[in-house]
């Protein structure tokens, strides 16, 4: 079982239902994301608050607190984008196994920290 963070835009993948199978291959694993994530999901999905769906969302992975610790490591990079940089630093402070993302620029990293940079997970289940 590895321990695997989800970028913002997977989490939308998922929420906005635009690729809903992602969250079936993710069942045997420990998965976290940002709270960002959860804010961004409901202004791109335009969703009112209190809502059930997001509540029974969020309840479903392991909440990343954005801490002063994380927020200072993210304003000082790697990317020019706080955004990104609060995600890289939130799977570092996880300390998750693998990143998840589509993101094209953060795609080229390869790794932050010890976490894989990639858009899936290995076929393999040797975690």
């Amino acid at each position: 079982m590895a321990k695997v963070f989800l970028d913002t835009n997977k989490v939308l993948d998922i929420g906005l239902g635009r690729r809903p199978e992602v969250k079936d291959w993710l069942d045997s694993h420990r998965v976290f994301i940002s709270p960002l994530s959860i804010h961004i999901l409901c202004y791109a999905g335009k969703i009112k608050v209190p809502d059930k769906r997001i509540s029974q969302f969020a309840s479903e992975y392991y909440l990343v607190n954005l801490t002063e610790k994380v927020l200072g490591k993210a304003l000082g990079g790697p990317t020019p984008d706080l955004e990104d940089n609060i995600q890289l630093h939130s799977c570092a402070d996880a300390d998750c196994d693998y990143f998840l993302t589509n993101d094209k620029n953060i795609l080229k990293m390869k790794f932050f920290g010890k976490a894989r940079i990639s858009t899936s997970l290995p076929p393999d289940d040797s975690f």
